[in-house]
């Protein structure tokens, strides 16, 4: 682990599993072992934890190199809720088990429904007529009886489901595999995505990035879109494409996209997203709360003491889901 995060839960971690002997990471890349240097041979750790201080700050490309080239290593724990990115997919044909979190799935579904509420209340022109002591009274959307179609009922899905129910919105989840427990309305299927798009009042894409969610989001699907419709993306900027959202934009639907996620990171200057008039862009910020690293720590110290008492883990994901969420494969 990086040696910033050891510093953050290492009274709590030793607690709770005191026989881990923990292999610190540096900024630089170099590794420790009681505080004297060790190589990554002499390491050879067991686990590991790619969280946020790695994936933002840290040496990941260092940390991922060393895990891949490890022939001790068995689990590894990420911080993040997808796994789409290659290295995962490699990871797991090495007999690796990688867990996942569910940390961001609270900040997410907060932060959807703080930018949904900030377009249908109009909080900057208030503002303005405040500055200006400009007396006027200004009309607002409310969230009672609109309709949200939430494509991706897993964790973020269904946290943010279970707040604007409680607003007083209808929820229409999308699930490739529903379970039968989720807190929506009514379900309905990728086949019959289209059938009910025109019914959403704010339509939010929560979904893995995988073959069958690559540019969901398309010229057929923003056709159908309702007119004064919100179209909020927080799950990966491949369940898009730009071009055709751009040219909907134009034609005034949806009347406003809020995205979190782009095809290209970080959005290029040029790109014509950022001066769009209907469109809010936010730097792949929706998990970036007080809560999350908190959430993220204590997910982690628990694995760690079951990994150490030789129990499984929670929130394995299974080889074969992880494959499949690698544009490319099938």
């Amino acid at each position: 682990m990086l040696d910033q995060s050891w510093e953050r839960i290492r009274d709590t971690l030793m607690k709770q599993a005191p026989a881990l002997e923990p292999v610190l990471m540096h900024a630089d890349g170099s590794l420790s072992l009681h505080g004297e240097p060790i190589s990554p041979e002499e390491a050879a750790p067991a686990a590991a934890w790619a969280n946020t201080d790695l994936f933002f700050d840290g040496p990941v490309r260092d940390f991922m190199v060393m895990c891949l080239k490890s022939t001790s290593l068995r689990w590894i724990q990420s911080s993040a809720a997808g796994f789409d990115h290659p290295v995962f997919s490699m990871l797991v044909d090495k007999g690796i088990q990688l867990s996942n979190s569910n940390a961001s799935a609270i900040s997410i579904a907060e932060f959807i429904l703080s930018g949904v509420l900030d377009i249908f209340q109009p909080n900057a022109h208030r503002r303005q007529l405040q500055a200006a002591r400009d007396w006027q009274r200004t009309h607002f959307r409310e969230v009672q009886g609109t309709t949200w179609l939430v494509i991706g009922m897993g964790n973020i899905g269904s946290e943010l489901a279970r707040r604007v129910r409680a607003l007083g919105a209808i929820v229409i989840g999308v699930r490739r595999r529903p379970r039968g427990d989720e807190p929506a309305d009514r379900m309905a299927s990728l086949a019959t995505l289209l059938d009910v798009v025109g019914e959403a009042d704010v339509v939010a894409l929560c979904a893995p990035a995988n073959p069958e969610s690559h540019h969901i989001v398309d010229e057929d699907f923003l056709s159908r879109m309702k007119p004064q419709s919100v179209l909020v993306n927080i799950a990966r900027g491949a369940l898009i494409d730009e071009a055709a959202l751009l040219d909907s934009l134009d034609r005034g639907i949806p009347e406003t996209a809020l995205l979190d996620v782009f095809e290209k990171e970080p959005l290029p200057d040029d790109s014509p997203l950022w001066n769009h008039p209907r469109v809010r862009v936010t730097a792949h910020n929706a998990s970036n709360s007080d809560g999350f690293i908190r959430r993220n720590d204590e997910l982690f110290i628990r694995n760690a003491a079951r990994f150490c008492n030789g129990e499984l883990p929670e929130r394995l994901v299974e080889p074969d889901v992880v494959k499949e969420s690698i544009p490319g494969n099938q």
